[in-house]
C-alpha cells in the first residue's frame, strides 16, 4: 500500500490500520511504502505505472484531485489512470498557530497578520494540498499576506510549528488535536460548518464571520487503472468491514475524522466533482506550485 506522505500524518496512520486488518483477513502482510513528495504525485505516479493485479494499493487525500490542477506536466493522469475503490472518512481543517502570536481568534490574528511587514508565514503538508490551497483561499477572503512554507508532509510542518519555525498552518484536525489540548499549538478556527466534539472549544470560522469558509481532507484507497471490476469490489467489501468495526470506527472517531465509507461507484463520483471544484478554486486562488 503507497502511500504519498511520510510516516506519523493523518494519511499514514489511517493507511496502517487497514493495512493491518487487510493483512490478517488476507493472511498474508500488506506493507505500507511511504513515497512522499511533490503534492503526492511521487507516490501517485508509482502507483499509476502499477500493474492493476490487486497487489498495489495507494491511500491517498483529495490532494490527488488538484494535482492535475497545479502540476500541467504531470507523467498520469489522475482521474483515468487510477480506479477508485472506496473513501474512507474524512477529516475538518483547522487553522492552528505557533502561541508565540498573540492572538487567540480570527479578528485578532488578521490583526497581527496585518502587522508583520514581511507578511506571515502559512505552513502546509506538501505543494498541492488541501492545506495549501485552503491556506491560499484564506488569503485571497480574508485579504492578508501570507508566505507558504512548503514541508514533505504533516509531520515535519508541525515539528516546525511546535518550535515556532513557521507561524501557522492548516492542518488535518486530528493531526493537532493532542497539540491543542495541551496548549502547545493554538486554535484560531475550525474550517467546518459545525463543531468537532474532539475540541468543542474551537469555534468554525463562520460563526467568527468568515461565512461559508469550510475546508476538509478526504482519505480514501485506489489501485492502479483497469483493475477487474471483481477484484475491486472484493477489495472494497472488505475495506468497508474493516472500517465498520467498532475498533476502527472508534479510532477515526477520536482522530476527529467523519467515517464515510462510500461504495467504487458513489467514489469515482465524488472525485470527479472534486476535481472541477478545486480546478475552479486553483483558477480563483491563484495558487502556485513554486
Amino acid at each position: 500500500m503507497v502511500v504519498p506522505y511520510p510516516p506519523g500524518g493523518a494519511t499514514d496512520v489511517i493507511g496502517r490500520m487497514i493495512a493491518d486488518k487487510l493483512g490478517t483477513k488476507w493472511g498474508q502482510a500488506v506493507v505500507v511504502d511511504n513515497r512522499a513528495g511533490a503534492g503526492t504525485t511521487v507516490g501517485a505516479e508509482n502507483v499509476a505505472k502499477s500493474a492493476p493485479d490487486g497487489y498495489t494499493l495507494f491511500e491517498t487525500t483529495a490532494t490527488h484531485t488538484i494535482s492535475a490542477s497545479l502540476y500541467p506536466k504531470l507523467n498520469y493522469d489522475p482521474i483515468k489512470d487510477f480506479t477508485p475503490i472506496t473513501l474512507t472518512a474524512t477529516i475538518p481543517l483547522v487553522l492552528v498557530t505557533t502561541p508565540k502570536i498573540p492572538a487567540k481568534n480570527l479578528d485578532e490574528l488578521l490583526k497581527w497578520i496585518k502587522a508583520q511587514p514581511g507578511g506571515a508565514s502559512m505552513g502546509s503538508p506538501g505543494n498541492g494540498s488541501v492545506q495549501h490551497l485552503t491556506g491560499e483561499l484564506f488569503k485571497t477572503k480574508a485579504g492578508v499576506n501570507t508566505v507558504h512554507v512548503p514541508y514533505k508532509g504533516a509531520a515535519p510542518m508541525i515539528t516546525d510549528l511546535l518550535g515556532g519555525q513557521v507561524d501557522m498552518a492548516f492542518a488535518t484536525l486530528s493531526e493537532v488535536t493532542s497539540y491543542i489540548k495541551a496548549g502547545k499549538l493554538h486554535a484560531i478556527g475550525l474550517a467546518h460548518d459545525k463543531r468537532m466534539s474532539a475540541v468543542p472549544d474551537v469555534s468554525t470560522f463562520t460563526e467568527q464571520g468568515m461565512k461559508g469558509f469550510v475546508g476538509a481532507t478526504w482519505f480514501g484507497t485506489f489501485a492502479p487503472a483497469k483493475l477487474p471490476v471483481e477484484l475491486r469490489d472484493r477489495i472494497y467489501k472488505d475495506i468497508q468491514a474493516i472500517v465498520a468495526t467498532p475498533e476502527i470506527t472508534k479510532k477515526l472517531e477520536e482522530m476527529g475524522a467523519e467515517v464515510n465509507n462510500l461504495a467504487p461507484q458513489d467514489f469515482s463520483k465524488l472525485i470527479d466533482a472534486e476535481a472541477k471544484r478545486w480546478a475552479e478554486a486553483v483558477k480563483i486562488s491563484g495558487a502556485k506550485v513554486e
